[in-house]
């Protein structure tokens, strides 16, 4: 009799053990489901994100070029009138280079071969990800710095001694790596979005 009780007991156990184990896959179960979910809506998120900064700079090359037809065409429509000899003026200072990196990407961007807006709005998805086109940021977890978080960090010396503050010496090392590594900025602006890192 105390064998069977004995055996009884173990059933008992190993069918207690069996509904936790069960309960847990389905908890695990439960939990992927809500990670793979989240994984998905920040995915979307991204995507979102990226086309509102394709579209913003469509309509700001749009407004440029509407800008610069309009000037064209008011040229074109003015006569000129025989003007008195000018006397020298004055040449007025030049203007101001863009301190904005985005600008300064672009016009070093033609010297890559990728002088299209596509590849501009991969670039700006990218570096927006990785650092908001902030030169001094740095990932506090891995020690990534810079526009291009290059790590380590010190690789942008390649490029220039003043590479911590310097965003043009950031961005040629920058679209220097992109150029070894990816070929194009929409290359590895694909491989970020499929990796999470570049």
């Amino acid at each position: 009799m105390a064998a069977e009780d004995a055996v009884a007991a173990q059933q008992s156990a190993v069918g207690r053990l069996a509904e936790r184990r069960d309960r847990l896959v389905a908890e695990l179960a439960e939990a992927q489901d809500v990670s793979v979910e989240l994984a998905e809506q920040r995915q979307t998120a991204l995507e979102r994100r990226a086309e509102l900064r394709r579209q913003r700079a469509a309509a700001r090359a749009f407004e440029r070029r509407q800008e610069r037809a309009e000037e064209e065409a008011a040229q074109q429509q003015a006569e000129p009138e025989p003007a008195p000899e000018p006397e020298p003026e004055p040449q007025p200072a030049p203007e101001p280079v863009s301190q904005d990196p985005r600008d300064i990407a672009w016009s070093m961007m033609a010297s890559y071969g990728w002088a299209s807006q596509t590849e501009f709005d991969c670039l700006d998805a990218l570096y927006i990800s990785e650092s908001n086109w902030d030169p001094l940021a740095v990932n506090p977890s891995s020690g990534a710095y810079g526009i291009p978080q290059s790590l380590p960090a010190e690789k942008m010396a390649a490029a220039g001694d003043d590479w911590r503050t310097n965003p043009v010496t950031q961005l040629e090392w920058g679209l220097a790596y992109i150029q070894e590594r990816y070929g194009t900025p929409c290359s590895a602006w694909s491989f970020k979005q499929a990796n999470n890192w570049y």
